[in-house]
């Protein structure tokens, strides 16, 4: 008798194991929840990105303030030649500054760009890098999926694993600064 029962907790184990809970309504594995913005931000890598990108937008924005100073002065004394020249010098003078405040703009605005870029690519290496970890933690509470905390309307606050992951991550990547990221 034991035995029969045994085969027949065997086979509902396998059907449910197959899909057939999932036609039953019955989840075959638990949903676990993450913050990703919180998990980037509290980790050490995520720490250390935002440090550095704020240095740079700094600097930068530094560097534009100082152009910007030393532009308004050069177009004041601009200004105050245009009285002691014809119309068509000025014009000349006045498109050569234009050209040149255009170029500066381009230019600091590749900056500005290339500053994203680099925060994006470091967002990029620390998914990557946190994959692995997520995917053990996946493992470990038997789950199928992690989703995106903020796109869930309800859940118990138990399946939230974003601390964990965070504290998992500090120890299996740091501040990422010896990561090296996939080549694509």
């Amino acid at each position: 008798m034991k035995r029969g029962l045994a085969l027949v907790v065997m086979l509902v184990w396998a059907l449910a194991g197959a899909g057939g809970a999932q036609q039953l309504g019955v989840p075959v594995a638990p949903v676990l929840t993450i913050d990703s913005e919180a998990l980037f931000a509290r980790s050490m890598f995520g720490q250390r990105v935002t440090r550095e990108i704020a240095a740079e937008q700094s600097i930068l924005l530094a560097e534009n303030r100082k152009i910007e100073a030393e532009l308004s002065a050069e177009e004041r004394v601009l200004t105050e030649k245009r009285k002691a020249m014809s119309a068509a010098d000025f014009r000349a003078v006045a498109d050569a500054f234009d050209v040149r405040v255009e170029e500066i703009r381009t230019q600091q605005d590749n900056k500005s760009r290339e500053i994203a870029q680099r925060q994006e690519r470091q967002q990029a290496l620390f998914i990557q890098s946190a994959r692995p970890v997520l995917a053990e933690l996946m493992r470990e509470f038997g789950a199928s999926v992690i989703l995106e905390q903020r796109t869930v309307l309800l859940s118990n606050k138990a399946v939230d694993v974003t601390e964990e992951a965070i504290q998992r991550l500090n120890t299996a990547i740091g501040d990422g600064m010896t990561l090296v990221p996939e080549q694509q």
